[in-house]
């Protein structure tokens, strides 16, 4: 097969249905941007969970006269010394349990007026008001369930919470928000195939002559597929450059000089570029692979060789 004789035809068949190509080349690179960005939703959501999984804490609030007065579980009265010992006696011995801290009622003062000075609340507060307890880390964040099992309900205890629970809150509204955008991407991808599939389908029509002839001197399918094959191809790999110019760009100006450099969000373990460069390659072969194959089933019924 010539080559010279293939690339004039694929440019004869991108500019005969330039608007259909257009089409092909956006709805293609929105649909494999919205892939990637899916993707990178997943290595982003992962990054964050093992970086705060491993920072989470355990929380074992104690009762103080305040709960005793208001609180059900506290209805013996604040916790004693003997029970404040023992407590992180058992907790010493538990083999899930890494390091245990313990939080004075003044310690927890002072972290509540660092943190939340200027709420009007925060003036009203005394340090008797806060809660004593123990900060927990645990080897496996997941075995959070055998320590409320042991100290929930006990004497002097006012409540067990886990900071993982708040987290996975956050992690599933993330991974919601990640599902509905493969979801616009499904869609998209439709689209794509189905431009495909119709862009095939008139560029084969208005050269039916041509095809017509080459049949007739002895051409094989294959010689006579080829050009349009490589014509979706073609505009497939165009849209997936395109799609891959939004994401180095995304990264770019979104995380490096947006959200990177907020205060506010400096605790947040943002994905590196390694995480971007290695998911172009995927979206470059995806994008030529996709409407090739796509291009040799439309052909199989629209042009018969």
């Amino acid at each position: 097969m010539r080559a010279q004789f293939v690339l004039s035809e694929i440019g004869v068949g991108l500019r005969r249905n330039l608007t259909m190509t257009f089409a092909v080349i956006v709805s293609v690179a929105l649909s494999l941007a919205l892939f990637g960005g899916s993707l990178l939703m997943s290595d982003q959501v992962n990054t964050m969970k093992g970086y705060w999984y491993d920072k989470v804490n355990v929380s074992i609030f104690l009762c103080n006269k305040s709960d005793a007065e208001s609180d059900p579980n506290c209805a013996k009265g604040a916790v004693t010394s003997e029970q404040k010992e023992q407590i992180q006696a058992d907790l010493k011995k538990m083999s899930v349990v890494d390091t245990v801290a313990y939080e004075s009622s003044d310690q927890a003062y002072k972290h509540y007026k660092e943190q939340f000075g200027d709420s009007p609340l925060a003036s009203s507060l005394t340090p008797d008001q806060m809660q004593e307890s123990y900060r927990i880390k645990l080897k496996d964040p997941e075995k959070y369930q055998v320590i409320a099992t042991a100290f929930d309900g006990r004497d002097g205890v006012q409540s067990v919470q886990d900071q993982k629970g708040i987290l996975d809150n956050l992690f599933g509204l993330l991974n919601g928000m990640n599902w509905a955008a493969r979801a616009v991407m499904a869609m998209m991808l439709v689209v794509a195939l189905m431009l495909i599939v119709n862009t095939v389908r008139v560029s084969a029509f208005s050269r039916r002559r041509e095809t017509g002839i080459m049949r007739l001197v002895g051409a094989s399918g294959f010689y006579i597929q080829a050009p349009f094959i490589a014509e979706a191809a073609v505009a497939g790999l165009i849209g997936g450059g395109v799609a891959c110019g939004f994401l180095v760009i995304a990264r770019y100006f979104i995380i490096d000089h947006g959200l990177a450099l907020s205060e506010k969000l400096n605790l947040i373990n943002f994905i590196g570029w390694d995480a971007v460069l290695t998911k172009l390659p995927l979206i470059l072969a995806t994008s030529l692979l996709m409407p090739a194959l796509a291009a040799f089933f439309a052909l199989r019924k629209y042009l018969k060789v």
